[in-house]
């Protein structure tokens, strides 16, 4: 069984620092293909909200689909689904093109958020420790390979279409690849199944603790979101830093989460998840107050990089907490909290531009702080384990808290 579990965890591994990457290797070429297309920025971002609604979508059908035919069939298919989908942008020649090719790489990504996410949570079923937080860092890994090399192709010349193809097929490979590693349906969480109550055939509601736990996504992942679009004109614009040091705001942020995801899984074995989401949530809104009010450059840095550590590991918490509530409806439970974050990943920039018209922008920066404080104060409530959803992070930080 374990020889399974390692395999298991390696190809949850691969798919998500696939994922990173290719969703990497987009961003990394956007202004190429909006030069392509003839589209300008204010036509862009709605065609942007086409990519975030096809994520959105391909969440919500996900989840169902995995519980029914198991992440070992889903995950693959949503790997090929987004690693072909990402030709599609390169291939576009008006903003109609670009819509549809968006909104089916939307689709994509969406359907391989959830499914590889709901593996990770039967693979941590597995193990009976936390390791979903590693799984995310790799995201992030993904993220900056596609970076480095995004920027060699471009250097090189080479063309948005043939990067983008040569993407999505060493994507499909991949894919290909690390199918056998993944677990068969269900073969680790039989042997762990809730008990009769929580999993009665004829329930059908959506449990108020996968709601409670999907807003409070909502609302880190607004806070991820501000940090995302906003860091490096924060330091540009409030503390006149130059283009290349304002950089550093996303650099040190995003640095600090990679790491802290890194970190987390042995941090949650030790201490629960309730202590990763509370103490994650208190570091996060400090690090953004002191983003908001710091003086200098350097200060603001250490605020960004102090809110990446804090928000690092409790997103990996909501999802595994989610997703071992209910080992029949693992995916389903999954899909609403990553689906309703996802929202909330888009609406942070979007909330934060018009808020700028009334207040200035480090003032703007209070909004993710109180949500982190929230977050913080509820999160003892909303993690608390019962004996029938105890997450692997609940079960083995029990004797040690």
């Amino acid at each position: 069984m374990q020889r399974f579990l390692r395999l298991g965890r390696g190809a949850t591994f691969a798919y998500f620092a696939l994922n990173g990457f290719l969703m990497g290797m987009w961003i990394v070429h956007i202004p190429v293909v909006e030069q392509r297309t003839g589209i300008g920025h204010a036509l862009l971002g709605w065609l942007l909200l086409l990519l975030g609604g096809g994520a959105f979508m391909g969440m919500r059908l996900a989840g169902p689909l995995t519980d029914r035919i198991g992440p070992r069939r889903a995950v693959p298919w949503g790997a090929a689904l987004c690693s072909g989908a990402l030709v599609l942008p390169a291939l576009a020649t008006d903003a109609w093109t670009l819509g549809g090719a968006l909104l089916v790489l939307g689709l994509g990504n969406g359907i391989l958020d959830v499914s590889m996410n709901t593996h990770a949570v039967q693979v941590e079923r597995g193990y009976r420790r936390p390791v979903m937080s590693a799984f995310h860092a790799v995201f992030s890994v993904g993220g900056v390979l596609a970076a480095l090399v995004g920027a060699l192709t471009l250097s090189a010349d080479w063309s948005v279409v043939t990067t983008l193809a040569l993407t999505a097929v060493a994507g499909l490979a991949v894919a290909a690849l690390a199918l056998p590693g993944l677990l068969p349906h269900q073969s680790v969480s039989q042997a762990n199944e809730a008990p009769e109550a929580v999993r009665a055939p004829g329930r059908r509601r959506t449990p108020r603790r996968i709601w409670f736990l999907a807003v409070l996504a909502f609302m880190l992942m607004l806070c991820e979101g501000v940090a995302n679009d906003w860091s490096v004109l924060h330091l540009k614009s409030v503390l006149g830093a130059p283009a290349a040091a304002a950089a550093f705001a996303y650099g040190t942020f995003a640095t600090a989460m990679t790491v802290g995801r890194l970190l987390t899984d042995r941090l949650a074995n030790r201490f629960g998840a309730t202590a990763i989401l509370r103490y994650g949530s208190a570091l996060g809104a400090a690090g953004l107050a002191l983003a908001a009010f710091a003086p200098t450059v350097p200060l603001a840095l250490i605020g960004w990089t102090l809110a990446g550590a804090g928000l690092s590991g409790c997103i990996p918490q909501l999802f595994s907490a989610a997703g071992h509530f209910d080992p029949a409806t693992t995916g389903a439970n999954v899909s609403r909290v990553a689906g309703l974050g996802y929202l909330g990943m888009l609406a942070g920039p979007a909330v934060i531009g018009p808020l700028t018209h009334l207040i200035p922008l480090n003032l703007t920066l209070l909004l993710p702080t109180a949500l982190c404080v929230i977050a913080a104060g509820v999160a003892a409530h909303i993690l608390k384990p019962t004996p029938s959803t105890a997450a692997p992070a609940d079960l083995e930080g029990a004797t040690s808290r």
